[in-house]
């Protein structure tokens, strides 16, 4: 600030690390100099929270201008992730933490009274001039109450404290908080302690009783849940829409050293904030109580969750602010079911093909075993011992006969148990450890981390590795599995979500309800689209070639097979559906002898542009931009694997699904 706003930094790309250095070099903060430069960048790759989640992207990306280009990449989970950005999920053991961070607070407000009573006085007044200049009250709406912030009247020339990110942060998105002053209730710090004091313990008791022989699974409408904690605690919902700001600011005006100790506390006030902001209308978030929802075997851990069941909700500020919205990603098919989750009309809806020299994909579909034994992993099959030997059967003719390195992915992580048990007392693990090592994906990220490390080196070695994974997991969101280090990948089973879950239930029956989209039409739309993220795992360029291996009767249903991606349909011919798995291992062998040819380089450099059409296009896309200047242009792109985005001949794809 001292240098003012005229000081730039030099063109380049700068990381988190080279900001961190550059800022220090001139002893300027890394943080508000990361700030200031997203002002002026013309190109910025952050992680979607920094536009999806309103507690980040009020802070973070409110002062990009309406005319730039939003992208999510690899956006075909992105209905999920913008749920996730407005839900939250507490256990009873968060619970007990928070009522230690609320001991502790209460301890600093005392504190802060006797040390500083015009800070704490004057903490009020800059929340609410914090949430006037975040257009979330209006001018004056705290002027007065300001004054009684800690229960005195605070001198008129008292200094003001300036609204920090913390203050200004909120739960909610901007269009959904009322305009309206912050109660009295809370407006003193000592009155809001007791007041969170009141709901912690409320939710404890909420807990308890699910958690008891008698108690069990409950799932309630906002509206319900409210109407049980007024009649049990006398606490109103006005008060609970402004917690997470109010939280937020006490903790900036005291000073708090370390944040982290108040992350559980943070939780129950972003619980309560939402949960109020959204109680009235259609219901769109369900609050579910489950007397475990601990997922380590043998442990008792009841649940409280807040889930939002609509994923438009977190989306449309970003469609109705910007004027381009692009969503892409090699996986997005069905592609007309995302406009209906995301509440969205696009103007351009497209699905290319993959542009390639040779036929590098080689999807099977594998549906009986040797002995003519229907493979699947359906719940009334998936114990059949002869299901099980035939997949064991299949994995161990496939490190037969394909070098260097395998993934497999199963549905579950308890379905991967069961199955490599029943492989050690079959002895399959020990025929496949003879061709190749065995890695296995564990919920212990550190562990799958060092497994993975493992993995490539035994690949790197020419021994070769299996890679035991799980759909969902870790391992098949972002990890590539190129060259030698995934030549196949085989997918035992259709990945379905458990069905089970009472937060699935409650959104598949708002999807029915609200956008008439039907359960089985989404569950194997989500499924398909999971299974697509698995098998492309092995496919990274142009030069790179792998086997997709679907182990499944169901993927030759033509439902199933219609789910895939283009890029994957153009190379399952009829030839490879419904095959065993001895006529699948000569498919395989064939394949396998086909890609150890030479590459072509003439034909390989008739996939990519050449000097002369990129200057072309760089002409074309000026003529295109001068266009838009002239008639302005806006709306919502929805694109697959968008090989060289909106013109041209599809020729430009380097990956498989990351185009």
């Amino acid at each position: 600030e001292e240098e003012g706003e005229e000081v730039t930094m030099p063109s380049g790309v700068f990381d988190l690390d080279s900001l961190r250095k550059w800022g220090k070099d001139r002893g300027w903060c890394p943080y508000y100099l990361t700030r200031r430069a997203i002002n002026h960048a013309n190109v910025l790759v952050f992680n979607y929270q920094y536009m999806l989640d309103p507690k980040v992207a009020k802070m973070v990306s409110k002062e990009l201008e309406q005319e730039s280009i939003v992208v999510f990449d690899e956006a075909h989970n992105l209905d999920n992730i913008c749920i996730e950005a407005l839900s939250v999920e507490i256990n009873a053991v968060g619970l007990k933490k928070a009522s230690r961070s609320l001991g502790r607070l209460q301890r600093e407000v005392a504190r802060m009274k006797a040390t500083d009573a015009e800070r704490l006085r004057n903490e009020y007044r800059s929340l609410v001039e914090g949430l006037v200049e975040q257009g979330l009250l209006p001018g004056g709406g705290g002027n007065g109450a300001g004054n009684n912030a800690a229960g005195n009247n605070a001198a008129p020339a008292a200094p003001r404290i300036a609204p920090t990110d913390s203050a200004l942060g909120s739960a909610v998105l901007s269009s959904d908080v009322i305009n309206e002053a912050v109660p009295g209730s809370i407006r003193r710090a000592e009155h809001f302690v007791a007041f969170l004091k009141k709901l912690v313990e409320h939710l404890k008791s909420r807990l308890d009783v699910v958690a008891s022989s008698a108690g069990g699974v409950v799932s309630e409408s906002p509206v319900r849940f409210l109407h049980h904690l007024k009649v049990s605690t006398s606490l109103e919902a006005k008060p609970l829409k402004f917690c997470y700001s109010r939280l937020s600011s006490l903790l900036r005006a005291l000073q708090v050293s370390n944040l982290d100790e108040f992350n559980f506390l943070s939780d129950v006030a972003d619980f309560a904030t939402l949960l109020a902001t959204y109680s009235e209308g259609v219901a769109k978030f369900a609050v579910i109580l489950e007397p475990n929802g601990s997922s380590v075997p043998g442990a008792i851990e009841p649940r409280l969750q807040l889930a939002c069941l609509d994923s438009s909700l977190a989306i449309a500020p970003l469609f109705k602010r910007f004027s381009s919205v692009v969503i892409t990603s090699g996986t997005l098919s069905p592609i007309d079911l995302y406009p209906k989750l995301l509440q969205f009309e696009p103007r351009v809806s497209e699905s290319f093909h993959m542009s390639t020299f040779r036929p590098c994909i080689r999807p099977l579909i594998v549906s009986r075993g040797s002995d003519q034994t229907q493979i699947s992993t359906r719940f009334q099959d998936r114990d059949d011992p002869n299901v099980t030997r035939n997949y064991g059967q299949l994995m161990v003719d496939l490190c037969s006969s394909i070098p260097d390195g395998i993934v497999a992915f199963f549905t579950s992580y308890s379905f991967l148990e069961t199955v490599v048990v029943a492989w050690e007392t079959m002895g399959v693990l020990s025929q496949i450890s003879e061709k190749k090592l065995i890695f296995i994906e564990t919920k212990d990220v550190m562990e799958t981390s060092l497994a993975l490390t493992n993995y490539r080196k035994a690949c790197d070695s020419g021994k070769g590795a299996v890679f035991f994974s799980v759909a969902r997991g870790k391992v098949s969101e972002g990890i590539n599995f190129d060259r030698h280090y995934g030549r196949a990948v085989v997918l035992f089973g259709v990945p379905f979500q458990y069905t089970k879950s009472h937060v699935l239930l409650a959104r598949l029956e708002f999807l029915q309800t609200h956008f008439q989209i039907k359960e089985a039409d989404f569950l194997n739309f989500d499924a398909l689209r999971q299974a697509s993220q698995c098998v492309g795992r092995v496919i990274r360029s142009k030069t790179d070639y792998g086997l997709m291996i679907f182990a499944d009767a169901r993927y030759n249903r033509r439902d199933k097979r219609n789910k895939l991606p283009k890029w994957i349909k153009q190379f399952l011919l009829d030839g490879y559906l419904n095959l065993s798995t001895d006529v699948a291992i000569t498919h395989v062998q064939t394949f396998l002898r086909e890609m150890s040819q030479p590459i072509n380089q003439e034909k390989l450099q008739r996939v990519f542009f050449s000097a002369e059409e990129l200057l072309e296009m760089e002409q074309q896309l000026a003529q295109s931009r001068a266009i838009v200047e002239e008639v302005g242009l806006g709306g919502h792109i929805a694109g697959g694997t968008g090989e060289e985005g909106l013109g041209g001949r599809a020729k430009k794809e380097e990956d498989g699904d990351d185009g």
